[in-house]
């Protein structure tokens, strides 16, 4: 096995990294403050390929595989994990209708989403289905040549300001996840509305909604796939999307890492610097292993599921749990490194411990990454 990336792979980790600390890093912390969507700086990324990193060539994604898209996404989180994950959470949307829609569904969503001139949400979480997703309620029923979507959708990334909404909702009542089916729906659609933004402990960068479907009616052309096959799309979608937010969970702990090694050299006490106590050095220690763990599992569970291998789901949920739960403890750590200091919004570590921990909930809980996980252990 090689644990090598290749030169093609390094000059794109070095892309990502060099975009982030030009782009990114400077202006995060102002973003997180404000509350701003730094909607130009995405559009930025776009012309680096980074709205369809692993859509197909043919519509003007640059068809990378989840490998090469998790170092992106750990490269950007270095600077912002909430903007990384913004962008980890349109990919999977665009991905989503490309490899899935119809033809004439992808000529005319995707072009416009790999520029990010649109922007995706996915839309599968409810207030009373959230872990349990198959037990969605949001209603689409058959009226003609159309569908009527009635329900509502929590929690939705790009609530109220994206363009495009990949909704997943129930067309049968025959089967619990195999009566429900995918569809895209455009904002300006009549009976599509939104809450008001959400208040969030972190990821400030990024606007956070409930969405509404009353009397909502789309074209039956709009749906993606097949009937009663959104919820193996929603599944789908979701072994890459824990890959890109375990990635963002392993590009803001190498920052916290970063930071807290800069700050314990600087920082004197009891005559000596922070750093020559053994018992600092044991914390960094503990800190770079558990990354150097995670960042390995997650790059082997990425080539799983770029080579659709049969245990891919069970890896993507092994790398998610142990990335993101590392990704916060580190963070952590580094937050009582810094001391007092790390308190303040001053420093860049307070603001990560706040984006890092939604990680543990979202695209599935770590309760739930156990699940999936011993289920297959115990399967015959």
């Amino acid at each position: 096995m090689n644990f090598e990336l290749t030169e093609e792979q390094r000059a794109i980790q070095d892309m990502a990294a060099k975009f982030t600390a030009d782009e990114i890093s400077p202006n995060a912390a102002q973003w997180d403050e404000d509350h701003t969507f730094p909607r130009a700086t995405l559009t930025q990324a776009a012309e680096l390929g980074f709205g369809g990193i692993y859509a197909s060539e043919e519509f003007g994604g640059i068809g990378l595989s989840r490998l090469e898209s998790a170092l992106i996404m750990e490269a950007m989180a270095y600077g912002c994990p909430s903007t990384s994950a913004f962008i980890s959470i349109h990919n999977m949307a665009t991905w989503m209708i490309d490899h899935f829609g119809h033809r004439a569904l992808r000529e005319k969503y995707v072009p416009r989403l790999v520029t990010m001139e649109h922007l995706a949400s996915y839309c599968l979480t409810e207030t009373g289905a959230g872990s349990d997703a198959a037990s969605l309620s949001t209603s689409a029923d058959k009226d003609g040549d159309h569908y009527i979507l009635n329900g509502g959708k929590a929690f939705i990334s790009g609530g109220g300001i994206n363009e495009i909404y990949v909704v997943m909702a129930r067309t049968s009542k025959d089967s619990k996840s195999g009566g429900i089916s995918c569809f895209v729906v455009e904002k300006d659609t009549p009976g599509l509305s939104f809450g008001k933004p959400e208040k969030k402990l972190g990821w400030h960068s990024q606007p956070t909604s409930a969405v509404q479907f009353d009397d909502c009616r789309i074209s039956a052309s709009n749906m993606v796939g097949n009937p009663g096959d959104g919820f193996k799309i929603a599944m789908a979608g979701l072994d890459g999307g824990r890959l890109n937010i375990g990635a963002c969970s392993l590009g803001g702990a190498q920052r916290c890492l970063d930071d807290a090694i800069s700050y314990v050299k600087e920082r004197r006490q009891f005559g000596q610097r922070i750093a020559d106590f053994q018992n600092t050095q044991f914390m960094l220690a503990d800190m770079k292993t558990q990354l150097e763990a995670a960042r390995a599992l997650l790059y082997m569970a990425a080539e799983k599921v770029s080579k659709n291998m049969a245990d891919k789901t069970q890896w993507a949920a092994m790398a998610k749990l142990m990335a993101t739960e590392a990704g916060s403890k580190i963070a952590d750590d580094a937050l009582q490194l810094h001391g007092g200091y790390g308190f303040l919004m001053d420093f860049p570590v307070e603001r990560f411990l706040r984006d890092l921990r939604v990680h543990q909930i979202l695209e599935g809980t770590s309760q739930i990454m156990r699940f999936v996980i011993g289920r297959e252990l115990v399967s015959d």
